[in-house]
C-alpha cells in the first residue's frame, strides 16, 4: 500500500502478456420490466452480454419463466401442448434474444418472502415435473407447440434449495430426488444439453482463507457422485463486499468439484453482487425504509460500481466458466432504476465490456487499493486500462505505459471514461522509447476506462 498523500503508480507493460480477456459479464433477468411499460433492450444490447440467466424474472410477482406459470396445472398431461401457457414467457425470451445474450434457463420457481409461499414446495410428482421440463425444452429448442429454435444450451434445476423456506419448503432428500429425477430424464431425452444446478446460495464459509463447504453442498455432490447423476455445470452464488472473495470461492469450489470426480463439470457463479458492509441487515424484512434505500443506493451507485468492476477483473483469472451478476433488470439489485435509467453499476459493466475491443491482456502493476486490467489489440497500436478504486476521496495517480507502441516514438491520445457518464476528456502524451506517463486525479469510489491510441 502507499501512504496518504503519496502518488499511486499504475504501470502497464505492453510487452508482457497476461492472458486473454474473458466475457464474464453475464446477468440475471431479461430486458422486459414487470408491467409491460419499461424495457431496456437497447441498453442491454450495448453491453454485449454473453449470458442471461432466467431467475426471479418479473419479481416480486413473476408471471414468466417459472414452472407454475408455464405449466400451471401440476396434474396436467405434460405431453399435451394445451397443458402449457407459453405466451408471456415467449415474449420474454424473445426480448433476451434481441439483446444478443445466450440464455441459461432456470427450471423451477422464484423466491417467495411471503409467510405462506405458494410455489416453492417439492413437486408432488417429480416424474411429471420432469416431463413438463421436457415440454419446455422442446418448445424453446425444437419448435414444439408453436415454439422456437433458440438452441438454449444450459438448463438449471431449481435455485437455492438450501434457502428455506423462501426457496424450498422440503428437506434435502426431497430435493435430491427431484434433481436426480429431472437430470436423468432430461439427459436421456437431450444428451447434448448441459444440465446442472443447484444454484446454491450458501456454499460454505471462508475462515482464515480456508473454505469449509456446507453440509448441503457436500451431500449434493456425494449424491451426484454415487448415482452418477448428470452435472454438466455446478452453479453457486456469492454476495460480498470483498471482490477478491469471488475468486477465492471459485478456486475452492473448483477444487471441491475435482475432488468429487467432476473435473469436467463447469463452474457457474450465476448470482453475485455487492453486499454493503458485508451484511444483509439493510435488505431484510426488518430493515427500515431508510436503511433499505441506503443499501440499494450503495449497490447501484459508485460503491457498487467499483465493486462490480473489481469483481469482473478479479474473475478473469478465476476458475469459473460462466458468471451472472444479479441482476440486469430494473429495481433493487439491478442495473437500472424502476424508470429504466442506467445506474453507475450499469456503466461499470459497460466499461468492462468495452475491453473486448482490446482483448490481449498485458501486465499491469498497481497498489492494492486499485484493481486494474489492461489490454491491447493485436498490433499493440490501441489499448485500454480499466481502473476501480473503492476508497473514498481524491487520489493522485500516475499512469505509466511502457513498450507502446512497438516502434517506440510518437504521441498517444488517451481518452478518459467513467461511470458517471461525464463528458469524455482527452489528453496527449509523448512517447520516448515506448514509454509515456499521464498524471491522473481520480475521486473514489469510482471506475474509469482509459483508452489510448498511437497517432500516425
Amino acid at each position: 500500500m502507499v501512504s496518504a498523500g503519496e502518488t499511486w503508480r499504475i504501470d502497464v507493460d505492453a510487452a508482457i502478456p497476461a492472458g486473454t480477456w474473458r466475457a464474464l459479464h453475464g446477468i440475471n433477468k431479461g430486458p422486459l420490466a414487470p408491467g409491460g411499460i419499461v424495457n431496456v433492450i437497447d441498453a442491454q444490447r450495448v453491453l454485449h452480454l454473453p449470458w442471461t440467466r432466467l431467475h426471479d424474472c418479473h419479481w416480486p410477482v413473476p408471471d414468466v419463466v417459472d414452472m407454475h406459470v408455464v405449466f400451471p396445472n401440476a396434474a396436467a398431461d405434460p405431453a399435451l401442448a394445451a397443458s402449457y401457457d407459453f405466451r408471456r414467457t415467449d415474449r420474454y425470451l424473445a426480448a433476451v434474444r434481441e439483446t444478443g445474450a445466450g440464455i441459461v434457463y432456470r427450471l423451477g420457481e422464484s423466491i417467495e418472502h411471503e409467510p405462506d409461499p405458494l410455489h416453492v414446495h417439492p413437486p408432488k410428482d417429480p416424474e411429471r415435473w420432469a416431463q413438463a421440463c421436457l415440454g419446455i425444452i422442446r418448445h424453446y429448442n425444437e419448435g414444439w407447440a408453436e415454439g422456437t429454435h433458440f438452441a438454449i444450451p444450459y438448463w438449471e434445476i431449481w435455485n437455492e434449495p438450501e434457502n428455506r423456506p423462501v426457496m424450498w419448503t422440503g428437506n434435502d432428500a426431497e430435493f435430491f430426488t427431484l434433481y436426480a429425477t429431472a437430470s436423468k430424464t432430461i439427459k436421456a431425452q437431450f444428451p447434448n444439453l448441459k444440465i446442472g444446478g443447484p444454484a446454491i446460495g450458501n456454499s460454505g464459509e471462508m475462515i482464515a482463507g480456508e473454505f469449509h463447504p456446507s453440509a448441503f453442498l457436500q451431500a449434493f455432490l456425494s449424491r451426484c457422485q454415487q448415482e452418477q447423476l448428470p452435472l454438466d455445470f455446478f452453479s453457486w452464488h456469492c454476495y460480498t463486499s470483498d471482490p477478491t472473495e469471488l475468486a477465492s470461492r471459485a478456486r475452492a469450489i473448483r477444487a471441491l468439484l475435482d475432488e468429487h470426480g467432476f473435473q469436467r463439470t463447469e463452474s457457474h457463479l450465476n448470482e453475485w453482487n455487492f453486499l454493503p458492509a458485508n451484511s444483509w441487515e439493510g435488505l431484510t424484512k426488518s430493515a427500515t425504509p431508510q436503511a433499505r434505500a441506503a443499501a440499494y443506493d450503495a449497490m447501484s451507485g459508485p460503491p457498487g460500481a467499483a465493486f462490480v468492476a473489481a469483481g469482473l477483473m478479479t474473475l478473469q483469472t478465476a476458475p469459473v466458466d460462466v458468471a451472472n451478476l444479479f441482476h440486469g433488470e430494473c429495481g433493487g439489485f439491478g442495473l437500472f432504476t424502476d424508470a429504466g435509467v442506467a445506474t453507475a453499476s450499469y456503466h461499470a459493466v459497460r466499461l468492462f465490456s468495452e475491453l473486448r475491443e482490446t482483448p490481449a491482456l498485458r501486465q499491469v502493476i498497481s497498489p492494492l487499493a486499485i484493481t486494474a486490467l489492461a489490454g491491447f489489440n493485436e498490433s499493440a497500436t490501441q489499448g485500454a486500462v480499466l481502473l476501480s478504486i473503492a476508497a473514498p476521496g481524491p487520489h493522485e495517480c500516475l499512469l505509466s505505459l511502457r513498450h507502446f507502441p512497438s516502434h517506440g516514438e510518437g504521441e498517444l491520445v488517451i481518452s478518459r471514461h467513467d461511470v458517471q457518464s461525464s463528458p469524455v476528456t482527452e489528453a496527449r502524451v509523448s512517447l520516448h522509447e515506448g514509454t509515456g506517463e499521464l498524471p491522473l486525479n481520480l475521486t473514489g469510489p469510482g471506475v474509469w476506462l482509459l483508452k489510448f491510441r498511437a497517432l500516425e
